[in-house]
């Protein structure tokens, strides 16, 4: 397919600028692949659409303030520091994106807060990329209690708002618990300890995997032939519990959700043999558009995504290509709210 057939009219008026008062209470389109019809409801009807030993996957990776604002020596010119990947626990080396990237060079050094860090640019990696070296003497913990301190939460550029203090919990799942990434798994932001509780009370399981969101979900696509689009690795993990209770729902013909684009890549980069998914810790570089023939997950959550992004292909390929098409529009006309603050669909 071609990166053109992806492109859609998006109304800046629709981007959400903030998430829902309360994370279950978005709205919730769902598509039914099986009847091309589509409902209107609430995040928190979801309840209707799962049953005894159907499983949900969600991804329990947690985001770090990314966004570093710092000063080159010398000229003192503010320089935007986006912390993308971790190279070594030894050495504080990172892979990050600059802005303005015109004016950092290899061997300028970086000076951040009153400083407390301080970063030397050793290599370029992309027009925008570098690798830089922080010159700090404590532990890989110290370093992030650093970032901690001196970090800023990584919304999107299309939220066109500053950073505010409730950002650093709302653009998280109730799940996080593994620290690394760079951007939410904003699927999983919709649930809440109560929806998690009453699904359970049903019977469903909802289970976890890990994989650490850096470059390779939000690159943008520069090729219009997609059979060119090379996806950078992230890394993710899969533990043996899950394994085993999808395998156990795939078995008994019961419903495996990825909530999700990076739990969709998780869960179709682990297949065995035998359709199965196996325990996994390593990276992937999958890249799923249509036509895609999905060996595991049979329903799967996600938001409504930037025109031409590997996450809306992604919709496309589960869905179908003209369905989802088509539930875009239907988004676009009944004024849902669009990317990672805004509504979801569910796709069975």
């Amino acid at each position: 397919m071609k990166l053109s057939e992806f492109s859609y009219n998006l109304p800046p008026e629709l981007i959400a600028q903030y998430p829902s008062e309360n994370r279950d209470e978005c709205r919730l389109m769902v598509l039914n692949r099986a009847t091309k019809t589509i409902e209107h409801k609430k995040f928190k009807d979801l309840l209707e659409y799962f049953d005894e030993d159907d499983v949900l996957v969600v991804n329990d990776s947690m985001v770090f303030p990314a966004r570093l604002y710092g000063n080159k020596e010398k000229t003192g010119a503010k320089i935007e520091v986006f912390l993308l990947r971790k190279l070594t626990n030894e050495g504080h080396l990172w892979d990050v994106l600059v802005d303005p990237a015109r004016k950092i060079r290899v061997g300028n050094k970086l000076y951040f807060g009153d400083g407390e860090l301080v970063a030397e640019v050793i290599d370029n990696t992309t027009s925008r990329g570098r690798t830089i070296r922080f010159l700090f003497d404590g532990t890989p913990d110290d370093f992030m209690k650093a970032i901690d301190e001196l970090g800023e939460t990584p919304l999107p550029k299309y939220i066109k708002r500053k950073v505010e203090p409730e950002d650093r919990d709302r653009f998280q799942t109730i799940f996080a618990d593994k620290l690394g990434s760079v951007a939410a798994p904003s699927a999983g932001m919709h649930f809440t300890k109560q929806l998690v509780k009453r699904l359970e009370l049903k019977g469903a399981h909802l289970e976890k995997t890990t994989l650490y969101v850096g470059l390779g979900s939000f690159r943008a696509v520069d090729v219009e032939d997609l059979t060119k689009h090379k996806m950078d690795s992230e890394q993710f993990i899969i533990p043996e519990k899950t394994a085993e209770t999808v395998n156990f729902a795939l078995d008994n013909k019961k419903r495996v959700c990825a909530v999700g684009s990076t739990v969709l890549r998780s869960l179709e980069s682990s297949v065995s043999a035998g359709n199965r998914v196996k325990p996994t810790n390593l990276w992937t570089d999958k890249f799923m558009f249509p036509p895609y023939d999905f060996k595991i997950c049979n329903s799967f959550i996600t938001n409504f995504h930037q025109p031409e992004s590997t996450l809306m292909m992604m919709a496309s390929a589960f869905g179908g290509f003209e369905f989802v098409k088509h539930a875009y529009q239907v988004a676009i006309e009944e004024k849902y709210s669009l990317l990672t603050y805004g509504d979801a669909m569910l796709i069975i």
